[in-house]
């Protein structure tokens, strides 16, 4: 039976709730409703009008409601009187099968059939900016190699240490922050846990470092290149999958050089078939093939991949195995959908467990080096619009997201596809008012 909203309210001096849920750009949209309204709320949802977000509706559509999810609830550490809930969106009594949240819980419950439950974890990297996004907060952060520089993050102690003791309020397991390889550049790490619970809580966190940021007059971006020259902001995410009661793992197998079970190369087998397609949700923004194809970065390295390879423990592939059991996938920048970029991954994956899929050959080389090399695995996409187009032809993985999804996905992302070309740049004036 799940909790009272309203009984909660009380003891915990809850005096409004943020109903919340993601549409398919990733923007998080919320009611603000009070504690006295609650109780209809959970019963029924609050109201919203799904044509004024990025979902694939019209004016004339019904309402849409937001129906919260008691087991999300989150008192705001910061703000103790506001407490957010996820919801899942429903029209005409019936889910909306293009929400993202639905749409992870779907391939979720796909997943169970098989007697499989899926276990992840996120990286979540972000920069800290002057609140006009024109550079990055600290002008002493200039270091040609700044990752884990102590001094730069010690001057941002305390954004982060504020997070991080929110984070260990909440349960998650928070276990170590760093700054990252770019100059104004972190990352906050915490336990991995079932991927709805992985995508609520980053869908959270997200929120959370972007008000704690304004909090210090500073702000947060999670945008894939927001410097040319520096390292972008990846989301990599670790997966496992395990039995029903989540206790064995049922990708790790000990005799295997790198620890995976057979189960857990077909599962990497499906991830690698369809990589193309799934660049389009794992990075779903013009800016994130900044990032991906990016020259090298000040640093040196973009830590970024541009082929469809896989490896053991070396980070200069799209997918490396860094212990037994699981796998790191390193194609997803911070612009992901927290619940698309699951639901995605999964999907595929579950898609090459269906079809005894093989992950194609391990490759052990620097890829910054020696990608020039590798002649025989597929490129990753040089931009949105050829990640739109290996989407809509992977009948395979839109039909297990589900084609209502895939098709308001695919017509809504080619819109903004279409104004950004139609867009005149400084770059063009520059390089064509003399032709």
């Amino acid at each position: 039976m799940s909790q009272d909203l309203a009984q909660v309210a009380k003891e915990r001096g809850i005096r409004y709730f943020m109903i919340s849920y993601t549409d398919l750009f990733g923007g998080q949209r919320a009611k603000l409703v009070p504690a006295s309204a609650i109780a209809d709320m959970q019963k029924d949802g609050a109201g919203f009008a799904g044509f004024a977000t990025w979902l694939d509706m019209t004016p004339a559509h019904p309402d849409m409601f937001g129906v919260p999810d008691p087991s999300t609830l989150i008192q705001l550490p910061w703000k103790k009187d506001v407490a957010w809930l996820a919801a899942d969106c429903v029209m005409d009594d019936k889910r909306v099968a293009q929400a993202p949240r639905v749409v992870l819980k779907k391939v979720l419950a796909d997943a169970e059939s098989q007697g499989l439950r899926i276990k992840t974890g996120v990286e979540c990297e972000y920069f800290l900016i002057n609140v006009d996004g024109t550079a990055i907060s600290d002008s002493k952060d200039v270091a040609a190699k700044p990752c884990y520089d102590q001094q730069a993050l010690m001057r941002r102690y305390d954004v982060i240490a504020e997070i991080c003791d929110y984070m260990q309020e909440l349960g998650w397991g928070p276990y170590q922050n760093d700054h990252e390889d770019a100059n104004g550049q972190f990352e906050m790490n915490w336990n991995f846990d079932d991927a709805l619970i992985t995508a609520d809580r980053h869908s959270f966190f997200k929120f959370m470092v972007k008000s704690i940021a304004e909090k210090h007059g500073l702000r947060a971006t999670f945008m894939p290149k927001p410097f040319s020259g520096l390292t972008g902001n990846g989301c990599h995410v670790h997966i496992s999958v395990w039995d029903k009661t989540g206790t064995q793992n049922m990708f790790l197998d000990n005799t295997d050089e790198v620890g995976m079970s057979q189960q857990g190369y077909n599962f990497l087998g499906g991830i690698m078939r369809h990589a193309e397609g799934l660049a389009a949700i794992t990075n779903p923004t013009v800016n994130s093939y900044k990032r991906i194809n990016a020259p090298r970065t000040i640093s040196g390295a973009t830590w970024s991949p541009n082929s469809v390879t896989w490896t053991g423990n070396n980070r200069t592939h799209m997918v490396r195995v860094p212990g037994k059991g699981r796998f790191e996938f390193r194609l997803p920048d911070g612009a992901a959908n927290p619940y698309l970029l699951q639901a995605s991954v999964i999907a595929a994956g579950l898609s090459g467990i269906a079809l005894k899929a093989h992950p194609g050959k391990r490759y052990d080389i620097d890829m910054y080096q020696l990608g020039h090399t590798v002649t025989d695995a597929p490129k990753l996409p040089l931009n949105l619009l050829d990640a739109l187009r290996s989407f809509d032809k992977d009948s395979e993985l839109k039909s297990a997201l589900g084609n209502e999804f895939a098709n308001a996905y695919v017509k809504l992302k080619n819109t903004e596809w279409n104004a950004y070309a139609s867009h005149f740049t400084q770059w063009e004036r520059e390089n064509t008012l003399d032709v």
